[in-house]
């Protein structure tokens, strides 16, 4: 594959943007951006800092009079690769088996900011651009895009735009494509409980005090009922009901049955809010999740101790109707007012901040992505209402009144967030290809 060697380079830069100790490999990430973007002629490359990680912004502009803009979206930051052991090959070690290349980032979202750049570049080669374009390839998406709003403020005359293009999204198969019309929000809390001033021997005061890891989990276990039901007070408040409407849309969906999640996640039973289904749960209802609960001893063996500190980070995911910040709110007073006896409660905002995200099916700009994967993949696309957040999206729409569609071509079964996460060789063919087609029939409706 000719581009196979350059992105295997992209792919082996660590830049695990959650990570302070990985903060020069983000920065050689978008350095890397930036050459690749001026080979590609994009003109105007810069490194836009910020208070975290910095994005990275080009234009290009077409020879055609009254073009449309279309700003190109994707971020170059990836999750961190734990647990290590996991890996069948090294996380930051390209490696290509059965068509796919293994790599943290490589479907979220490198193959997207590569593919995207690629399929510029092809769109040039046939004859030049029939839009306006504005790029913005940021670090900080796996941190819940913190200091976005602030550089489109401060970019703004730069990124103006008629539309704005994700190419950080996920189809229903690999062999179905995915328009995607909804976006969660999503926010997060860490939680700090401390109890003894240093770790003491369970044995000595063993059943004298409280166990912060104990209190953690009695902590977390009260946040959810075995309904699966949020039980933070005021949780649901602003949630708008689905309407019998909407519940026929979402059943219109063939692969949102228990047993595609079932296969797709790997196990033999789901769990989720009683009274809706699988799909409903995932599409337009909001979550909460422990992502993270730490403390004590964790190396091989026993330590027999009473920890003096537990951790967790949990994050949720919102629906139309609901803001983060009052989400936050709620989580840390939920928090405070039920802290275990024998404990002290620090609750830390993590800095995710997504609004819900809708656009119509009906939109034009759709519609030409829908024409576009249907070219690509032979088939009708399925409409998805993700599950994900794309903090991108909302701010768009906020700072520079753009409206946001995604086309990409990661399937779900690609690991993304886990251990051996891959993006298959034909899907960044089909990008590099479908990017030149989605900017003609983009520049037909804008």
């Amino acid at each position: 594959m000719e581009h196979l060697k350059e992105f295997m380079e992209f792919l082996s830069i660590p830049s695990i943007g959650t990570m302070p100790e990985h903060r020069e490999d983000t920065q050689r990430a978008a350095e890397w951006v930036k050459a690749r973007m001026e080979k590609a002629g994009i003109q105007d490359v810069v490194i836009a800092p910020t208070k975290g990680n910095p994005s990275v912004l080009g234009k290009i502009d077409s020879k055609r009079a009254d073009a449309p803009t279309v700003l190109i979206y994707g971020h170059y930051d990836v999750q961190p690769p734990d647990p290590l052991e996991q890996w069948l090959t090294p996380p930051f070690e390209p490696t290509v088996r059965d068509g796919k290349i293994f790599a943290r980032g490589a479907t979220d979202d490198k193959g997207g900011v590569y593919g995207a750049i690629i399929g510029v570049e092809e769109c040039q080669r046939q004859g030049g651009l029939p839009v306006n374009l504005r790029f913005l390839f940021e670090g900080e998406e796996e941190s819940g895009s913190p200091n976005l709003p602030t550089l489109l403020a401060d970019y703004r005359e730069f990124l103006l735009c008629d539309l704005g293009l994700s190419v950080d999204g996920i189809n229903v198969t690999p062999e179905v494509p995915g328009l995607i019309t909804a976006l969660k929000g999503a926010c997060g809390i860490e939680v700090e409980l401390s109890g003894p001033a240093v770790d003491q021997h369970s044995g000595l005061l063993g059943g004298v005090i409280q166990n912060p890891l104990n209190a953690m989990a009695h902590l977390i276990a009260g946040m959810k009922n075995s309904q699966g039901r949020i039980t933070v007070a005021g949780f649901y408040d602003d949630v708008l009901p689905l309407t019998e409407e909407e519940r026929a849309e979402l059943a219109k969906n063939p692969f949102g049955t228990d047993e595609y999640y079932k296969e797709l996640a790997g196990v033999s039973h789901l769990f989720g809010e009683e009274g809706y289904t699988a799909l409903e749960n995932n599409a337009a209802r909001p979550t909460l999740d422990v992502n993270g609960l730490w403390g004590g001893f964790q190396g091989q063996g026993t330590k027999t101790v009473i920890p003096a500190k537990a951790h967790c980070k949990i994050t949720c995911r919102l629906v139309p109707n609901q803001t983060p910040e009052k989400i936050v709110a709620l989580l840390t007073e939920h928090v405070m007012s039920h802290v275990p006896v024998g404990v002290r409660a620090k609750v830390t905002p993590l800095g995710i901040s997504a609004v819900p995200y809708h656009i119509p099916l009906t939109h034009p700009a759709v519609q030409a992505v829908a024409k576009v994967l249907k070219a690509l993949y032979k088939t009708d696309p399925v409409e998805v209402r993700l599950g994900g957040s794309v903090p991108a999206a909302s701010a768009l729409r906020s700072v520079l009144g753009a409206d946001l569609v995604t086309m990409y071509t990661g399937s779900p079964d690609a690991n993304v967030h886990s251990p051996n996460e891959f993006f298959r060789l034909e899907e960044l063919e089909k990008l590099r290809l479908g990017i030149p087609m989605l900017l003609n029939e983009l520049a037909k409706v804008l």
